[in-house]
């Protein structure tokens, strides 16, 4: 479906990629990884059409550069660094639903499904928000395109466990066929989410593979915390991830989204010292299957 071929692109003499071969399939979920200057952002402007290549860049046969406006009515993409935009919300959303022929209220139900109270900020200048509320207006905007292609750059990272958690269950009713793209310079971010890694280092491809079908995206893991004191920065971060005290500051209880296990271990990893229990099971319904 995507195919980029002997793709480089050099900046003021300098290889910032370094003659790019991949074939992408219809259902795969690719995380391309690497560090900071790897590649990565500008392998992505140059599938956007943003940047003038040298090799071959085609989404189903399209050139990415030279039929842009079609090859972008396919495609959904979440940037990192939200754009400055002035124009109120109302405006953005009917701007970004006209130019792929989408409906606004696809746009503003899935940004509605991750805790954005679209009446309630229609009327302020896009560039007014906070840094989570434009992070879910862009999810909810890319979501409620009629794409096949999903690009995301570093997508959840203002995201709060709970709109996190409904991000993953959007994802998860995507159509199999969805290609996902989702950039990120570390692995555990995105790992529960991908089938595929391709790793950049110095503008070239060093690791590509397979890997294990995705963790359930809806899936939810009970988790309890025993704690041998008290401890108040870790009081913190569990009430962010909606957990309950049920003993004095030592004893917790919550949910964690699958697709965060991984995030939410890394954080209780900084605690090992006073950490005197932990647990985490699947919640499962009377069939045996995943909860949602």
């Amino acid at each position: 479906m995507i195919h980029f071929e002997h793709v480089s692109k050099v900046f003021k003499k300098t290889p910032v990629l370094d003659d790019v071969n991949l074939d992408i399939s219809p259902g795969e979920r690719i995380a391309l990884v690497g560090s900071n200057g790897a590649g990565k952002t500008t392998l992505i402007r140059c599938l956007l059409g943003e940047y003038v290549s040298d090799g071959t860049i085609t989404v189903d046969g399209l050139s990415a550069r030279e039929e842009r406006k079609r090859v972008l009515q396919r495609i959904g993409f979440v940037p990192q660094l939200p754009p400055p935009l002035k124009m109120p919300v109302s405006d953005v959303i009917r701007f970004a639903a006209g130019t792929c022929d989408a409906d606004p209220a696809r746009m503003e139900a899935a940004s509605a499904t991750l805790g954005l109270d679209i009446p309630s900020v229609a009327r302020q200048p896009f560039v007014k928000l906070s840094g989570g509320q434009k992070q879910k207006l862009l999810i909810g905007i890319a979501l409620g395109r009629n794409c096949d292609v999903l690009i995301m750059d570093e997508p959840a990272a203002n995201l709060d466990p709970d709109s996190r958690r409904a991000f993953f269950r959007l994802l998860s009713g995507l159509s199999p066929e969805t290609v996902m793209l989702i950039s990120s310079h570390r692995l555990d971010e995105v790992a529960s989410l991908v089938n595929r890694v391709v790793e950049l280092d110095r503008g070239k491809v060093v690791l590509d593979d397979r890997v294990a079908d995705a963790v359930d995206l809806t899936g939810v893991l009970e988790c309890v915390i025993e704690l041998n004191r008290a401890e108040p920065a870790l009081a913190t971060s569990l009430t962010e991830w909606g957990f309950v005290d049920e003993g004095d500051g030592c004893r917790w209880r919550g949910s964690v989204p699958g697709p965060d296990r991984l995030r939410f271990l890394a954080m209780m990893s900084r605690y090992a010292g006073i950490l005197s229990g932990l647990s985490l099971k699947e919640v499962r319904d009377e069939k045996g299957e995943a909860a949602q």
